[in-house]
Protein backbone atom coordinates (compact mmCIF):
# COMPACT_ATOMS: atom_id res chain seq x y z
CA UNK A 1 0.00 0.00 0.00
CA UNK A 2 1.58 3.55 -1.36
CA UNK A 3 2.10 6.19 1.80
CA UNK A 4 -0.58 8.48 -0.01
CA UNK A 5 -2.89 5.65 0.13
CA UNK A 6 -2.28 4.77 3.46
CA UNK A 7 -2.75 8.41 4.61
CA UNK A 8 -6.35 8.69 2.95
CA UNK A 9 -7.13 5.51 4.97
CA UNK A 10 -6.48 7.32 8.12
CA UNK A 11 -8.02 10.27 7.23
CA UNK A 12 -11.10 8.17 6.69
CA UNK A 13 -11.13 6.06 9.94
CA UNK A 14 -8.91 8.92 12.43
CA UNK A 15 -10.94 11.62 14.64
CA UNK A 16 -8.96 14.85 15.06
CA UNK A 17 -7.76 12.89 18.03
CA UNK A 18 -6.93 9.38 16.47
CA UNK A 19 -9.55 7.55 18.00
CA UNK A 20 -10.94 4.19 15.84
CA UNK A 21 -14.03 2.43 15.73
CA UNK A 22 -13.54 -0.96 14.78
CA UNK A 23 -16.62 -2.12 13.67
CA UNK A 24 -16.67 1.39 11.22
CA UNK A 25 -12.80 0.29 9.65
CA UNK A 26 -11.56 -2.23 7.04
CA UNK A 27 -8.69 -4.43 7.94
CA UNK A 28 -5.92 -1.99 5.88
CA UNK A 29 -7.30 0.73 7.92
CA UNK A 30 -6.83 -1.05 10.99
CA UNK A 31 -3.29 -2.13 9.74
CA UNK A 32 -2.60 1.51 9.39
CA UNK A 33 -3.04 2.27 12.86
CA UNK A 34 -0.42 -0.35 14.20
CA UNK A 35 2.81 2.09 12.73
CA UNK A 36 0.99 5.45 14.41
CA UNK A 37 -0.09 3.76 17.67
CA UNK A 38 3.25 3.85 19.27
CA UNK A 39 6.19 4.26 16.93
CA UNK A 40 8.70 4.23 19.71
CA UNK A 41 7.97 0.86 21.00
CA UNK A 42 5.64 -2.33 19.38
CA UNK A 43 3.54 -2.39 16.61
CA UNK A 44 -0.63 -2.52 17.18
CA UNK A 45 -2.81 -0.57 18.95
CA UNK A 46 -4.69 -1.33 22.04
CA UNK A 47 -8.20 -2.59 21.67
CA UNK A 48 -10.98 -1.66 24.54
CA UNK A 49 -13.73 -4.06 24.63
CA UNK A 50 -17.36 -3.03 26.90
CA UNK A 51 -18.35 -5.73 28.75
CA UNK A 52 -21.53 -5.48 29.58
CA UNK A 53 -24.90 -7.56 30.96
CA UNK A 54 -28.24 -8.08 29.11
CA UNK A 55 -30.13 -8.30 33.10
CA UNK A 56 -32.48 -6.53 35.24
CA UNK A 57 -32.25 -3.39 36.48
CA UNK A 58 -35.29 -3.14 38.97
CA UNK A 59 -38.43 -0.97 37.60
CA UNK A 60 -36.67 2.29 36.68
CA UNK A 61 -33.50 1.43 34.22
CA UNK A 62 -33.41 -0.04 31.26
CA UNK A 63 -31.97 -3.91 30.89
CA UNK A 64 -28.75 -2.46 29.16
CA UNK A 65 -27.65 -0.29 31.66
CA UNK A 66 -24.32 -2.45 32.07
CA UNK A 67 -23.40 -2.45 29.00
CA UNK A 68 -24.69 1.57 28.12
CA UNK A 69 -22.43 2.58 31.43
CA UNK A 70 -19.70 0.62 29.64
CA UNK A 71 -19.79 1.66 26.35
CA UNK A 72 -19.83 5.48 27.89
CA UNK A 73 -16.34 4.83 29.70
CA UNK A 74 -15.07 2.91 26.61
CA UNK A 75 -15.95 5.92 24.15
CA UNK A 76 -14.67 8.40 25.94
CA UNK A 77 -11.50 6.72 27.59
CA UNK A 78 -10.86 6.32 23.72
CA UNK A 79 -10.73 10.40 23.18
CA UNK A 80 -8.24 11.10 25.59
CA UNK A 81 -5.48 8.71 24.92
CA UNK A 82 -3.80 7.81 21.95
CA UNK A 83 -3.46 4.23 20.55
CA UNK A 84 -6.80 2.95 21.53
CA UNK A 85 -9.51 0.93 18.76
CA UNK A 86 -13.09 0.53 20.38
CA UNK A 87 -14.04 -2.93 19.81
CA UNK A 88 -17.39 -4.56 20.00
CA UNK A 89 -19.35 -4.68 22.98
CA UNK A 90 -19.97 -7.40 25.12
CA UNK A 91 -23.54 -7.39 25.61
CA UNK A 92 -24.66 -10.91 27.14
CA UNK A 93 -22.62 -12.18 29.67
CA UNK A 94 -22.56 -14.34 33.01
CA UNK A 95 -26.00 -13.07 34.86
CA UNK A 96 -27.40 -15.99 36.66
CA UNK A 97 -27.96 -13.98 39.74
CA UNK A 98 -30.50 -12.58 38.12
CA UNK A 99 -32.59 -15.49 37.12
CA UNK A 100 -35.81 -15.10 37.11
CA UNK A 101 -36.52 -11.42 36.30
CA UNK A 102 -37.84 -11.07 32.69
CA UNK A 103 -35.83 -10.16 30.02
CA UNK A 104 -32.43 -11.52 31.92
CA UNK A 105 -29.96 -13.27 29.64
CA UNK A 106 -27.05 -15.04 30.66
CA UNK A 107 -24.23 -17.54 28.86
CA UNK A 108 -22.88 -18.45 32.28
CA UNK A 109 -19.77 -18.32 33.99
CA UNK A 110 -17.93 -20.88 32.31
CA UNK A 111 -18.99 -19.78 28.76
CA UNK A 112 -18.21 -16.60 29.59
CA UNK A 113 -15.04 -17.12 30.82
CA UNK A 114 -14.15 -19.07 27.36
CA UNK A 115 -15.75 -16.14 25.21
CA UNK A 116 -13.17 -13.46 27.06
CA UNK A 117 -10.19 -16.10 26.52
CA UNK A 118 -11.11 -16.68 22.85
CA UNK A 119 -11.84 -12.70 21.98
CA UNK A 120 -8.48 -11.80 23.07
CA UNK A 121 -6.40 -14.74 21.55
CA UNK A 122 -7.80 -14.27 18.53
CA UNK A 123 -6.66 -10.08 18.85
CA UNK A 124 -3.11 -10.88 18.11
CA UNK A 125 -3.17 -7.79 15.90
CA UNK A 126 -3.12 -5.55 18.91
CA UNK A 127 -0.63 -4.69 21.03
CA UNK A 128 -3.21 -5.73 23.81
CA UNK A 129 -6.98 -5.96 24.95
CA UNK A 130 -8.63 -3.82 28.14
CA UNK A 131 -11.76 -5.24 29.36
CA UNK A 132 -13.89 -2.17 30.24
CA UNK A 133 -16.38 -3.84 32.75
CA UNK A 134 -19.97 -2.59 33.85
CA UNK A 135 -20.92 -5.48 35.12
CA UNK A 136 -19.61 -7.06 38.79
CA UNK A 137 -21.53 -10.08 38.26
CA UNK A 138 -18.35 -10.83 35.60
CA UNK A 139 -15.65 -10.85 37.88
CA UNK A 140 -14.84 -14.62 38.67
CA UNK A 141 -15.07 -15.31 34.56
CA UNK A 142 -12.92 -12.41 33.61
CA UNK A 143 -10.40 -12.62 36.49
CA UNK A 144 -10.08 -16.80 35.48
CA UNK A 145 -9.62 -16.01 31.67
CA UNK A 146 -7.34 -12.98 32.26
CA UNK A 147 -5.25 -15.50 34.36
CA UNK A 148 -5.16 -18.10 31.69
CA UNK A 149 -4.18 -15.54 28.79
CA UNK A 150 -1.50 -14.24 31.43
CA UNK A 151 -0.13 -17.89 31.55
CA UNK A 152 0.14 -17.28 27.45
CA UNK A 153 2.23 -14.39 27.83
CA UNK A 154 -0.82 -12.04 26.12
CA UNK A 155 -1.51 -8.41 27.16
CA UNK A 156 -4.89 -8.48 28.54
CA UNK A 157 -6.17 -5.71 31.73
CA UNK A 158 -9.36 -6.08 33.07
CA UNK A 159 -11.22 -3.10 34.42
CA UNK A 160 -13.91 -2.29 36.66
CA UNK A 161 -15.35 1.30 38.08
CA UNK A 162 -14.28 1.72 41.78
CA UNK A 163 -17.30 2.14 43.31
CA UNK A 164 -18.04 4.80 46.35
CA UNK A 165 -17.71 2.76 49.84
CA UNK A 166 -20.33 3.31 52.27
CA UNK A 167 -18.11 3.73 55.89
CA UNK A 168 -18.17 -0.26 56.67
CA UNK A 169 -16.44 -0.66 53.60
CA UNK A 170 -18.95 -2.57 51.72
CA UNK A 171 -20.23 -0.63 48.13
CA UNK A 172 -22.80 2.37 48.64
CA UNK A 173 -25.33 0.54 46.27
CA UNK A 174 -25.10 -2.77 44.46
CA UNK A 175 -27.62 -2.54 41.81
CA UNK A 176 -29.96 -0.12 40.25
CA UNK A 177 -29.15 2.21 43.14
CA UNK A 178 -28.51 6.14 42.97
CA UNK A 179 -24.82 5.17 41.43
CA UNK A 180 -26.10 3.70 38.19
CA UNK A 181 -29.37 5.68 38.37
CA UNK A 182 -27.99 8.90 38.00
CA UNK A 183 -25.01 7.30 35.38
CA UNK A 184 -27.93 6.70 32.96
CA UNK A 185 -29.40 10.17 33.66
CA UNK A 186 -26.29 11.42 32.51
CA UNK A 187 -25.93 8.61 29.38
CA UNK A 188 -29.65 8.79 28.49
CA UNK A 189 -32.44 10.00 30.51
CA UNK A 190 -35.22 9.02 27.99
CA UNK A 191 -34.18 5.52 29.29
CA UNK A 192 -34.78 6.21 33.06
CA UNK A 193 -38.55 5.97 34.39
CA UNK A 194 -37.68 7.39 37.11
CA UNK A 195 -41.24 7.94 38.78
CA UNK A 196 -40.90 4.15 39.38
CA UNK A 197 -38.08 3.94 41.38
CA UNK A 198 -38.48 2.39 44.77
CA UNK A 199 -35.80 1.32 47.04
CA UNK A 200 -34.26 -2.00 47.63
CA UNK A 201 -32.72 -3.70 50.62
CA UNK A 202 -28.47 -3.83 50.85
CA UNK A 203 -27.22 -6.77 51.25
CA UNK A 204 -23.67 -8.39 50.84
CA UNK A 205 -22.08 -10.03 47.85
CA UNK A 206 -21.74 -13.14 49.67
CA UNK A 207 -25.54 -13.23 50.17
CA UNK A 208 -26.57 -12.15 46.36
CA UNK A 209 -24.36 -15.21 45.18
CA UNK A 210 -26.13 -17.45 47.38
CA UNK A 211 -29.22 -16.55 47.13
CA UNK A 212 -29.59 -14.94 43.53
CA UNK A 213 -31.48 -11.19 43.73
CA UNK A 214 -35.14 -12.07 43.60
CA UNK A 215 -34.69 -14.21 46.92
CA UNK A 216 -33.17 -11.10 48.13
CA UNK A 217 -34.86 -8.04 46.38
CA UNK A 218 -38.37 -8.41 44.53
CA UNK A 219 -38.21 -5.40 43.01
CA UNK A 220 -34.53 -6.25 41.81
CA UNK A 221 -33.14 -3.14 43.27
CA UNK A 222 -30.40 -3.03 45.78
CA UNK A 223 -29.74 0.05 47.41
CA UNK A 224 -31.46 3.58 46.91
CA UNK A 225 -31.98 5.50 43.93
CA UNK A 226 -33.35 8.54 45.55
CA UNK A 227 -31.68 11.17 45.04
CA UNK A 228 -29.89 10.37 41.77
CA UNK A 229 -29.61 12.90 39.12
CA UNK A 230 -27.73 13.68 35.88
CA UNK A 231 -25.20 16.27 37.31
CA UNK A 232 -24.09 13.39 39.97
CA UNK A 233 -24.08 10.81 37.29
CA UNK A 234 -21.35 12.94 35.31
CA UNK A 235 -19.45 13.45 38.12
CA UNK A 236 -19.37 9.76 38.68
CA UNK A 237 -18.45 9.04 34.79
CA UNK A 238 -15.93 11.72 34.36
CA UNK A 239 -13.78 9.81 37.30
CA UNK A 240 -14.27 6.53 36.35
CA UNK A 241 -13.17 7.77 32.61
CA UNK A 242 -10.25 9.44 34.72
CA UNK A 243 -9.45 6.26 36.68
CA UNK A 244 -9.40 4.37 33.72
CA UNK A 245 -7.23 6.42 31.15
CA UNK A 246 -5.01 6.12 34.28
CA UNK A 247 -4.44 2.44 34.18
CA UNK A 248 -4.64 2.01 30.38
CA UNK A 249 -1.49 4.37 30.48
CA UNK A 250 0.24 2.76 33.62
CA UNK A 251 -0.53 -0.61 31.96
CA UNK A 252 0.18 0.08 28.37
CA UNK A 253 2.98 -2.43 27.35
CA UNK A 254 5.60 -2.23 25.64
CA UNK A 255 6.83 -5.35 24.36
CA UNK A 256 5.27 -6.42 20.78
CA UNK A 257 1.57 -8.39 20.84
CA UNK A 258 1.12 -11.87 22.53
CA UNK A 259 1.77 -14.71 20.35
CA UNK A 260 -0.21 -15.01 17.15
Amino acid sequence: MSRGLGDVYKRQLLGHDGSVQLGEATWPEIEATRDRADPDHSPGPILLVPVGSTEQHGPHLPISTDTLIAEELAQRALHMTEGLVLGPTLGVTASGEHAGFPGTLSIGARVMEELVVELCRSADWARGVVLVNGHGGNRHSVTRAVSRLSDEDRNVLAWWPRWPRRADGAPADLHAGRIETSMMLAIDPGLVRLERAEPGPHTSVAELRQKGVQAVSPNGVLGDPDGASGSEGERFISGFVGDLVFAVEAWRPLDDPGPG
